[in-house]
């Protein structure tokens, strides 16, 4: 099973590393997020050189189904936030982390 790192991991690891507040931290992360969440909400793209792209992608409209009244539905095409990670990200992971 794949280890889950909690936003107060991430955290406690920042503010042990830097010797900063935890609280500082704490609203630094959470700064960031909301605005990276504020950005694609408006319809942009976050890119950070050598992490990734927080980007917006569109699903496109597709049937599915109701299997409790077992009926088809019409999911129409929507936006979904995506992140994509930067190709020296991607190769650190592959070289990184086993195969399970």
């Amino acid at each position: 099973l794949t280890r889950q790192m909690t936003k107060a991991e991430i955290v406690s690891k920042i503010s042990d590393k830097l010797g900063i507040e935890k609280g500082d931290v704490q609203a630094t992360v959470e700064s960031f997020m909301e605005e990276v969440k504020s950005s694609l909400e408006g319809g942009d793209t976050v890119y950070m050189r050598g992490f990734g792209s927080f980007i917006i992608k569109t699903r496109a409209e597709k049937t599915g189904r109701n299997i409790s009244k077992n009926t088809t539905i019409k999911i129409p095409a929507h936006n979904i936030p995506a992140f994509k990670p930067a190709k020296v990200f991607v190769e650190g992971v592959k070289s990184n982390v086993q195969v399970k």
